[in-house]
């Protein structure tokens, strides 16, 4: 098996306004590498390969595994861990860089977290492994030949309950300094069970961090400052610092200016300011800075993004805040921007005033701001312009916050259908999105069927009928930085939330729209900061799950195999009338028909004016389908006809389904035909 194991790097013009380029070196691919030796290993990782959709399996072959080791990020071998730990050792360099191992026997009875199980997420992958080959046996238990899978973790944080500090640090975009402290502060914190942090920034601390406001009695500092603390000099602080990337360096060159000399004089305005470089979020300039050479080598070195504004950009932000840019008849001439290094600052950190005013230090200019943390859900500085990709001339553009290439986070928000509710009943590309959500928003009966899938992760849950607040919460978490799941029963895009969650996202790009022009057409002398706005802030995926009528047509026997008009009889959204209309057009044409929400308290007439109209059209005895609570433990399910269907319990946890003129019922299973019977008289 082979495969293109290299990156690509373009080079874009940009022309686009207001774009960013990311700047990165050959791109360490982020799947999984699946290996295995025998028979039973290779079915064991056809398995995995279900979870890890994009996961490759290899034959494991020891003199070719060095050929790709450098190329993805997580390794799953599933053979003796002797012969995993005699191969990779010589393949070692860094626990900041070597990729998350985890080996299993071929039985799947454990999964071992091997090597980085923090910063490379191999005790996460371990977990994730053993709650998947958990859930496929669910239905039958555990056998002798199908053992329960056990996760084996042995870093000491984990087994002892506490947070991990590196995994903590990289989860908040913070940077750790002295990598060589991590060990001794970690020990210190498992033999106290707390950790004592000083932070000039708003983040959420974990159990056990307790914060002070002394940096002299501090074991952490989370600080983009250098040192210096009035009661805790630089040189007695023996803990461990912690930078935060939320440094926006603004830069303005003279064409031809050497990487070398950017950089030098980036270090000199930091030095001279007490910042920290390992504290740099990005660089900001000028769209005509974009293809400068010495800045894109100078980003690339540290593998920082580059976000650029036009000249009108620039200029309209210094026509609001006039007070705050230093005006540069030099940088107008040649760029016909009054200001470059001081308005890209404020434009790309969403901040209302620079940390330091301009330098300018030979071909150099820097100004720099602060814009907030990724994951700092409170920030009042944070960026105001989320990522939006767009397409135009003869490159992609991507536009908005700006991450390390190495540590990306792109805001997503994962519409999930997580199917009857069973945890055995949610795909496992469902679980994995779930699994990788920092925050789960959904309707509370929902929340409560795949409790054991979620434990450990921030719950936002609301009330039947509160669907708008749910999408409103969980695109404000995404946008905030959070990875979101918001849990839809059966499938999020039948009658449930993907519908509602793109509705509001397209209303909102118009409002934003819509003020932007608005924004645009204020008098010049107006002194409030201007307001970019932009499309859709956040990557949205809707992930299917098994429908009710999936569902309940599975537990009927076949009825919707022929054509089906699926139609709700709850006009909360949907006038009566709209309604009434669908019902007769579908019973006239010979659909099955599938009711859902068929009854509830305060409309029971529905369903009886529902099977009224469907009267009209089919016999009395035409078989109905009820089902209340598909696969679930309080399962009801009836075979009935249009005649006698009322005289059954229906209810809003209820699914009717209605044959055709054609659908029959046999040995306890409703069937609608297909036609292939003139096939089998052939």
């Amino acid at each position: 098996m082979s495969e293109n194991l290299s990156g690509r790097h373009q080079n874009l013009s940009a022309k686009n306004q207001n774009c960013i380029i990311r700047i990165s070196s050959m791109g360490i691919e982020n799947k999984a590498a699946i290996l295995y030796i025998t028979d039973n290993g290779f079915a064991l990782a056809r398995k995995l390969n279900s979870l890890y959709p994009y996961a490759k399996v290899f034959k494991f072959k020891p003199d070719t595994l060095s050929k790709f080791w450098g190329k993805r990020k997580n390794f799953i071998f599933i053979m003796a861990s002797g012969i995993v730990v005699r191969t990779i050792a010589p393949l070692l360099k860094d626990k900041r860089t070597d990729p998350a191992v985890v080996v299993l026997d071929e039985k799947g009875k454990f999964s071992v977290s091997l090597l980085s199980g923090h910063l490379g997420g191999a005790n996460k992958i371990a977990k994730e492994i053993a709650d998947f080959l958990n859930s496929k046996r669910g239905l039958v238990g555990e056998t002798k030949s199908h053992p329960r899978t056990e996760a084996v973790i042995t870093t000491a944080s984990d087994i002892n309950g506490l947070p991990a500090i590196d995994l903590w640090a990289k989860e908040n975009d913070l940077v750790i300094e002295k990598w060589e402290t991590v060990s001794k502060i970690s020990t210190r914190f498992l033999n106290s069970g707390e950790l004592k942090v000083y932070s000039e920034v708003e983040i959420k601390m974990p159990e056990g961090f307790l914060r002070t406001d002394k940096p002299s009695s501090a074991d952490v500092l989370v600080t983009n400052k250098k040192g210096r603390f009035t009661d805790s000099p630089i040189h007695r602080f023996t803990g461990l610092y912690l930078r935060p990337r939320n440094l926006i360096i603004g830069v303005g060159c003279n064409k031809g200016t050497s990487a070398n000399e950017i950089e030098n004089s980036v270090k000199t305005v930091l030095d001279e300011n007490n910042l920290s470089f390992l504290s740099i979020h990005s660089i900001a300039a000028i769209d005509i800075k974009a293809n400068e050479p010495g800045l894109i080598t100078f980003a690339q070195k540290y593998n920082l993004g580059i976000k650029t504004f036009s000249a009108n950009e620039l200029n309209t932000l210094i026509s609001r805040q006039p007070s705050a840019i230093s005006f540069s008849k030099a940088a107008f001439k040649a760029t016909g921007a009054y200001a470059v290094a001081e308005p890209s600052a404020l434009l790309a950190s969403g901040a209302d005033k620079l940390l330091v005013r301009k330098q300018k230090i030979g071909n150099v200019t820097v100004a720099i701001a602060e814009c907030g943390l990724r994951n700092d859900i409170n920030a009042t500085n944070a960026p105001s312009h989320p990522p939006l990709k767009l397409r135009g001339g003869r490159g992609s553009y991507e536009c908005g916050k700006i991450r390390n290439p190495k540590s990306e986070i792109t805001p997503k928000l994962y519409i999930v259908g997580t199917g009857p509710g069973s945890i055995v009943h949610i795909t496992p590309y469902a679980q994995n999105a779930i699994r990788n959500s920092d925050v789960i928003v959904g309707y509370g009966t929902y929340i409560e069927l795949i409790k054991e899938l979620i434990k450990g992760k921030e719950i936002v849950s609301t009330g039947m009928t509160q669907e708008i607040d749910r999408c409103k919460k969980a695109v404000e978490l995404a946008i905030s930085g959070r990875t979101v799941s918001i849990i839809s029963g059966g499938d999020p895009g039948i009658y449930a939330m993907a519908g509602l969650v793109f509705e509001m996202l397209k209303n909102e790009t118009e409002k934003q729209r819509s003020g932007e022009m608005e924004t645009k057409e204020q008098h010049r002398t107006e002194t409030s900061p201007i307001h970019r706005f932009t499309d859709s802030p956040i990557q949205v995926e809707v992930i299917p799950g098994v429908s009710a009528l999936n569902a309940c047509a599975a537990r009927l026997g076949a009825p919707l195999m022929h054509d089906f008009a699926s139609i709700s009889l709850s006009d909360r959204l949907t006038p009566w009338e709209v309604i009434e209309k669908r019902l007769d057009a579908a019973a006239k044409s010979d659909f099955v028909i599938i009711l859902y929400n068929p009854k509830s308290k305060g409309r029971a007439e529905h369903i009886n004016k529902a099977r009224e109209i469907i009267l009209k059209y089919r016999k009395p005895e035409t078989p109905v389908g009820i089902v209340k609570g598909a696969m679930r433990e309080d399962e009801k399910i009836v075979i009935a006809d249009l005649k006698n269907m009322l005289e059954h319990e229906i209810d809003m946890q209820t699914t009717v389904i209605i044959g055709n003129s054609q659908t029959f019922v046999w040995n306890n299973r409703m069937i609608t035909p297909r036609g292939y019977e003139k096939k089998f008289k052939k």
